[in-house]
C-alpha cells in the first residue's frame, strides 16, 4: 500500500476522464476487500482479552502465594488438582489467579526461569494444562518441570473433554497445517481418527473450538467450522471449561479484565466478612460475577501489599465482604478448602440472582 498510494494520487491529480478515476476505484475497492478478507480471518479465532458472552459469567480469583506454602512441588500440583476440580465442578467460568509478591520486572525474569518459576505461574500453568483436553496436550504444552506431577491428578472429565468414542456438536482442536495447494482450509486436530478441515486459513498451534455439523462421518471429508468459544454454552447449554488468567497483583484483576464493562458484583471472602446464610443471601442479578480469595493473610494483605490501592479498605473494593464458612472448627480453612465450601455456599444465591447452571 505504501508504494501504491503516492502513485494513485499522482493519478487522480493528472487523469480526470472516467476510465481512470473508474480504475481508481476498482483498486481501491480490491484494496478494501483484501483487507476485509485479513480482519475476518482475524477473527475466526476469539481473542481472550476481548470475551463477549451473553449468559452470567462466574470468575475466582485466587492468591498464586498459597501454591509458596506447599512443601513439596508434588504437594503444590494437588493443591492445584483441587481448585481445578472445584473450579469445574461448580461451572466456573474464568480462574483469576494473582501475585501479590510479584513485581512487573522480576516476573519477566521468574516466568523464564523452570527452576524458580512463581507460585502464581505454576498454578496458571497446571490449571491450564488440566482444563485442556487430554487429546490436545501435548501439542500445545512443551515439556517443562513444573508439569512432572500432573499425572498424579483425577482427570477433570469436563464435556469439552470429549473420548474418541464419543460424538459431540463441538470439540476443541488444534490446527495443524495448510490444506495441500490446491485445496483451502487448514487441518485441524479434535482427537479422532481422522483430522478434520476448516476453510479458513489459520496458522498451526492455535486452539480453536469446532462445530462438528450434522454429519457423523468423517469419510465425507465435510468442512467443518471454527466458533468461538462461548457457543456451544449459548447455542446448547453446554459448560465449555474456564479461562486461566494471570494478574499481577489484586489491583490487576479489575484493570485488565476481559469483559467490555469489567465485573459488575465483586465479593470477598475472609474469616472477618460479614455472616449470612445461604438461603438468606440475596445478589442483585449480574452479568460477571468475581468472588476473591485472599492468601495466608487474607485480603487484607494483599490489599495493603497493592500499591494501586493505597488507603483502600475492603469495603472500597467488594461489594459484599462474607465469610462462608462461619463456627469452624480448625483455627484455619486453607484456600483450595475455602473455594470448594465457597462455591457451594455461593450456589444457590447465583441461581436466584438468574445465572443458570447446565448439566446431567
Amino acid at each position: 500500500m505504501s508504494k501504491f498510494e503516492p502513485a494513485r494520487r499522482k493519478k487522480v491529480k493528472r487523469n480526470s476522464d472516467k476510465d481512470k478515476s473508474e480504475e481508481v476505484r476498482d483498486l481501491i475497492s480490491s484494496s478494501e476487500e483484501k483487507h476485509e478478507k485479513k480482519r475476518k480471518k482475524k477473527q475466526i479465532v476469539m481473542d481472550d482479552n476481548e470475551l463477549k458472552c451473553t449468559i452470567p459469567t462466574v470468575s475466582i480469583a485466587v492468591a498464586g502465594s498459597i501454591i509458596d506454602n506447599a512443601q513439596s512441588q508434588e504437594l503444590a500440583t494437588l493443591l492445584a488438582g483441587q481448585i481445578a476440580r472445584a473450579a469445574t465442578i461448580f461451572q466456573v467460568d474464568e480462574v483469576v489467579v494473582f501475585d501479590n509478591k510479584a513485581t512487573a520486572v522480576n516476573d519477566r525474569a521468574v516466568n523464564n526461569d523452570e527452576e524458580h518459576e512463581s507460585g502464581a505461574r505454576f498454578l496458571v500453568r497446571i490449571l491450564q494444562y488440566l482444563e485442556t483436553p487430554q487429546y490436545l496436550r501435548r501439542r500445545l504444552f512443551p515439556m517443562h518441570s513444573s508439569l512432572k506431577n500432573v499425572g498424579l491428578l483425577p482427570p477433570l472429565d469436563a464435556p469439552h473433554h470429549v473420548r474418541k468414542h464419543e460424538w459431540s456438536p463441538f470439540r476443541e482442536g488444534v490446527t495443524l497445517e495448510v490444506v495441500a495447494s490446491g485445496s483451502k482450509g487448514t487441518l485441524i486436530d479434535v482427537g479422532l481418527s481422522k483430522n478434520v478441515r476448516v476453510e479458513h486459513v489459520l496458522e498451526p498451534g492455535l486452539r480453536v473450538t469446532v462445530a462438528m455439523g450434522a454429519d457423523r462421518n468423517l469419510e465425507t471429508d465435510f468442512l467443518k467450522k471454527v466458533v468461538g468459544c462461548n457457543n456451544p454454552r449459548e447455542e446448547m447449554g453446554l459448560y465449555w471449561g474456564y479461562k486461566v488468567r494471570y494478574a499481577l497483583n489484586l489491583s490487576s484483576i479489575f484493570k485488565n479484565c476481559p469483559y467490555k464493562n469489567g465485573y459488575d458484583y465483586i465479593i470477598g471472602t475472609s474469616e472477618h466478612g460479614a455472616v449470612i446464610s445461604s438461603s438468606e443471601l440475596s445478589l442483585t442479578k449480574f452479568q460477571h460475577l468475581l468472588i476473591a480469595f485472599g492468601g495466608l493473610a487474607g485480603l487484607e494483605e494483599s490489599i495493603e501489599e497493592d500499591s494501586n490501592l493505597k488507603g483502600k479498605g475492603v469495603d472500597d473494593i467488594f461489594h459484599l465482604y462474607l465469610n462462608t464458612c462461619p463456627g469452624q472448627g480448625s483455627r484455619t480453612i486453607r484456600t483450595e478448602e475455602a473455594i470448594f465450601i465457597s462455591l457451594q455456599y455461593f450456589h444457590e444465591p447465583i441461581i436466584r440472582a438468574g445465572r443458570r447452571f447446565v448439566g446431567k
